[in-house]
């Protein structure tokens, strides 16, 4: 699957840090892989979105709208029963801009040691009238909108703070420099995700031959059976601690059928998943 660089792609004027694109589409994508080269608020309108990053995924429907990260992402999209569209009002700037931000209002540092790569907000009055201006803003002259938008991302920055703190602030700027523990956390916040080894390659911004010899030096396992056992594990804890029945969770932890379930969870566990519910 060819990669998509946004905004790149979008064909807008690069002389501007800070941009709003109004995206629509009547075709649904599912797990493009995208590589975002600046930090984006996707303020959905129409339809439902689902991304991967390297450490935290969401779901969402147009109640709700994401903030990520710069660089490397799964993204479905999916259209609206309705007006069987899509649409998303997207908002990119750089690290710079943050910076920018940063210094002029002098927040201090975040103390929080979980930083992740996108965030979920849901709409209210203030932040719907607010795209609402992002859409007037557009059509003005290129000129009057770059300064204008400069204040306006120091709008929404200045309210989700007042609503959620400064983590998400510091997540957009934060590098780590240990790829290795990058590559960890990747591995193990998509564990129970049902991501293809090359997908997970991506998100790791790494070839599949490199991710799978990494993977056997930190887990001393290849992956397929790394990520069957985690899956397993998590199917024995919705047995016993959710009462699900194993009809109702072998497609959820990916398996096409349920004998091939019952099967794989024996041979880990020694007895079948109703023999293990009601031990």
């Amino acid at each position: 699957m060819k990669t998509i660089t946004l905004p790149d792609e979008l064909n807008l004027s690069f002389s501007k840090s800070v941009v709003v694109y109004d995206y629509e589409s009547i075709n649904e994508i599912s797990k493009q892989q995208v590589l975002l080269n600046k930090n984006t608020f996707s303020f959905l309108q129409e339809g439902t979105k689902e991304v991967f990053f390297d450490n935290s995924a969401y779901a969402i429907d147009n109640s709700q709208f994401l903030l990520m990260k710069s660089g490397h992402c799964l993204m479905t999209e999916k259209l609206s029963s309705n007006s069987k569209y899509y649409r998303s009002i997207l908002f990119f700037f750089t690290n710079e801009d943050v910076f920018q931000f940063l210094r002029k209002f002098r927040f201090e540092k975040s103390k929080s040691k979980t930083l992740y790569s996108t965030y979920s907000f849901k709409y209210d009055s203030f932040i719907k009238r607010f795209v609402d201006s992002l859409l007037d803003i557009s059509k003005l002259s290129k000129s009057v909108q770059e300064n204008i938008l400069k204040t306006k991302l120091e709008e929404i920055m200045l309210y989700l703070i007042d609503l959620r703190g400064l983590d998400f602030l510091y997540s957009l700027i934060n590098n780590s420099d240990n790829q290795n523990q990058k590559f960890i956390q990747t591995v193990e916040s998509n564990r129970l995700n049902k991501l293809t080894i090359k997908e997970l390659s991506f998100l790791s911004n790494m070839s599949v031959s490199t991710f799978k010899r990494e993977f056997e030096k930190n887990f001393h396992s290849s992956p397929s059976k790394w990520f069957q056992d985690k899956r397993l594990e998590h199917s024995a804890f919705l047995l016993k601690n959710e009462s699900k029945r194993p009809s109702d969770i072998f497609e959820e932890i990916g398996y096409e059928n349920l004998s091939n379930f019952i099967q794989a969870f024996k041979a880990k566990f020694g007895v079948t998943p109703k023999q293990y519910q009601l031990s």
